[in-house]
């Protein structure tokens, strides 16, 4: 083949997992920080600033974990039975949230069951999300091209302290996504709470970024020998420039910065998994070319996939478009 198409699928399924988390991040932080809402107008507000593309924004997770499935089969027989648990629960997380999105408008009597069912559905799949992560990194054991692990070997302290950080660090996506939305006396609580969760969020991703490298010995290797480390260096200078960006966003009352600086850290912190996993597509020793589908079936889904993707990408930036600006608080999405 003219082009590499394994390393091809790669690259599409990296940019879905990491569009979805960019988007549907904020979404979850709303319902981390929903019962800190100080009225119920107020948690009405929060959960309008995303009602209107909060399901599109899943839309990059079944893409990513249906490309997974069809172009690298082996790696998807692999990740399920390692994960099977907390994937198990991050469903049921986003599927009390959205069926709360719509249950907490047409009753008064339970209208508090579902805002406590928003708000658990929302931590529980934000934390399963960063111990899958956190599991991962930590790597998976393979013999015979098949799981050879446990059920809970998942569940480690390094695995439950990146799931707290994804939990923290969504949170500060959702509180800066409120002070871009709102205006007043939410927006004023948000910007208080935005200054917490990113002093949080950041020393969270140093400590995870400290413990990584010493999860594998390649890891370590990649990121602390020359030449490789002259590269991996630029991604910890690229995160001091965006915490100066966040912090000065904040304090000069901008309402935009704060929020494309808070995308930033989640952004270069997949680069730097990138740039530790590569070529390995679950470490530590099945690589990207050893679970791909076969060439052709590669190239019968990238057809589909580059006329898709375009179209999904138009519909989101029209929806963010139509919907842009300010919140009007006298008026609702329901």
């Amino acid at each position: 083949m003219p082009f590499d198409l394994a390393f091809i699928w790669a690259g599409i399924i990296a940019f879905a997992v990491l569009t979805y988390l960019v988007l549907d991040g904020f979404d979850l932080g709303i319902g981390i920080l929903f019962p800190f809402g100080k009225s119920d107008h107020d948690r009405d507000l929060m959960m309008n600033s995303v009602a209107p593309v909060w399901d599109g924004n899943e839309t990059w997770l079944v893409m990513g974990g249906g490309g997974l499935f069809a172009v690298f089969p082996l790696a998807y027989a692999v990740l399920m039975p390692a994960l099977y648990i907390p994937i198990t629960l991050m469903l049921l997380g986003l599927i009390f949230r959205g069926v709360s999105f719509e249950y907490r408008w047409r009753t008064k009597r339970w209208k508090g069951v579902w805002d406590m069912a928003f708000f658990g559905g929302s931590v529980l799949a934000a934390f399963c999300q960063g111990v899958a992560l956190g599991a991962l990194v930590q790597g998976i054991d393979i013999a015979d091209r098949a799981y050879a692990g446990g059920w809970f070997d998942w569940l480690t302290a390094f695995s439950i302290l990146t799931g707290l950080a994804v939990v923290i660090g969504y949170a500060l996506l959702g509180a800066t996504w409120l002070v871009l939305k709102t205006e007043g006396d939410l927006q004023l609580q948000m910007r208080g709470y935005s200054w917490w969760l990113g002093a949080m969020t950041l020393a969270l991703i140093g400590l995870v970024s400290i413990l990584t490298p010493f999860q594998d010995a390649v890891y370590f290797q990649r990121w602390f020998n020359l030449p490789g480390s002259l590269i991996s260096m630029v991604v910890p200078l690229l995160m001091l420039a965006l915490t100066w960006t966040f912090f000065a966003g904040l304090n000069d009352r901008k309402d935009l910065q704060p929020f494309l600086s808070a995308l930033g850290f989640f952004v270069l912190s997949f680069i730097g998994i990138g740039i530790s996993f590569y070529p390995m597509i679950i470490p530590p020793s099945l690589t990207i070319w050893q679970a791909a589908a076969p060439d052709e079936s590669l190239a019968f889904a990238l057809v589909g996939t580059v006329i898709l993707i375009p179209i999904i990408l138009a519909y989101t930036a029209y929806a963010y478009w139509v919907f842009r600006g300010k919140m009007d608080p006298n008026e609702g999405y329901h």
